[in-house]
């Protein structure tokens, strides 16, 4: 086990920023055994674009440190489901990559973006784009809630789209994504899985109806044999 104190800078992906970056340690605990042959490092490193805190993980399988290493805390974007269409998938990957860049005006267009595809993908091409929310309000697609927050995004990528001379903040391009994200969680995994679930519940009831008229059967037939001896 190489006893030398770790290097002071890294290279790893931060959360926050969604980018490579340099990250600054700040603290570091030794070695703890993993197996016979590993050894793990846990190091407290600071960003040096936005300065969160970054909890980092090095594995040392050999007398050299890498200098690129995993951040296991805050965690990554997750991945979109898979119940989620691919074409809004991949629209939706388009606008965090702008983020990563820090194109933040290219980021809300493509969560504009986004938007034309789900109403597209429910056989709604009202234009523009306000009538397709309310039509997918009207057939119950989505909520009151879900409705304000799709025309925020709208009026947002709108802005972006076109020529203001205001810039669009990191902050907002931010909660584009994550509202975008719940937009598509909301018709495409909880619809589903409520739907899913509902149809389990209505399953067992049935069944359960049906073993009580079996019993009710069979019992009324006992009864009737036992007063015809």
């Amino acid at each position: 086990m190489n006893d030398d104190p770790p290097l002071k800078e890294y290279v790893t992906e931060c959360p926050r920023c969604q980018q490579r970056v340099t990250a600054t340690v700040e603290v570091y605990n030794e070695f703890s055994p993993d197996d016979d042959f590993e050894f793990r490092r846990y190091l407290i490193a600071q960003c040096r674009l936005c300065y969160q805190a970054l909890l980092l993980e090095e594995v040392q399988d050999s007398r050299k440190y890498r200098r690129e290493l995993e951040c296991v805390w805050p965690t990554p974007p997750r991945a979109l489901a898979e119940t989620i269409p691919e074409v809004l998938r991949r629209e939706h990957f388009e606008a965090r990559t702008c983020f990563k860049s820090k194109a933040y005006t290219a980021t809300v267009v493509m969560v504009r973006r986004t938007l034309e595809g789900v109403a597209s993908q429910h056989g709604i091409n009202k234009k523009p784009l306000y009538k397709a929310f309310e039509e997918m309000e009207s057939t119950g697609l989505i909520e009151g809630r879900l409705l304000e927050w799709a025309q925020e995004l709208r009026v947002l990528g709108n802005e972006g789209a076109h020529f203001t001379g205001k810039p669009v903040t990191r902050q907002d391009a931010s909660d584009a994504i994550a509202l975008a994200e719940a937009l598509l969680d909301y018709l495409y995994v909880f619809n589903e899985q409520f739907s899913k679930f509902k149809e389990r519940r209505q399953q067992a009831a049935d069944m359960a109806k049906k073993a009580a008229q079996g019993a009710a059967s069979t019992e009324a037939t006992v009864q009737d044999d036992a007063s015809q001896k």
